[in-house]
């Protein structure tokens, strides 16, 4: 029985899964991902459903821990955890196509980050405006 660890992140977000042989459970942080709001659930079922459709029926369990970053971060660096750890598990290379055309983010980790403030300023880009009368 093969255990396969792998990551993927999203802004501060990271999420660590691993993945097993079993029925098809998919926890997030010890919880059923089930018990998710709607639009979170969709995004955890997005790979989930791909590979459905190209491996069969579910033959693995997932167990993904996240840390750090905000809800909607959290959950995005799960969603791709969980696309590279199906890919990994499976080595279909039929399955990885299918993730890189439906959304290149399901497992290529989104590199953006927030930009640093500038000395002197309270933004990151755009400067105060002084009028000198």
């Amino acid at each position: 029985m093969s255990k396969i660890k792998v990551s993927g992140k999203r802004k501060r977000a990271i999420a660590r899964a691993t993945i097993v042989e079993g029925s098809g459970k998919i926890l997030l942080n010890q919880k059923d991902y089930q018990t998710l709001q709607i639009f979170d659930r969709l995004k955890i079922e997005e790979p989930l459903r791909i590979a459905e459709g190209i491996l069969g029926k579910k033959n693995f369990d997932v167990t993904i821990m996240i840390k750090g970053g905000g809800e909607k971060g959290q959950i995005d660096a799960a969603r791709v955890a969980l696309a590279k750890a199906i890919v990994a598990f499976s080595k279909s290379e039929e399955l990885t196509k299918a993730y890189l055309s439906y959304d290149r983010n399901l497992l290529v980790a989104d590199v953006r980050r927030k930009e640093v403030y500038k000395p002197g300023d309270s933004k990151a880009r755009k400067k105060r405006q002084s009028s000198k009368r």
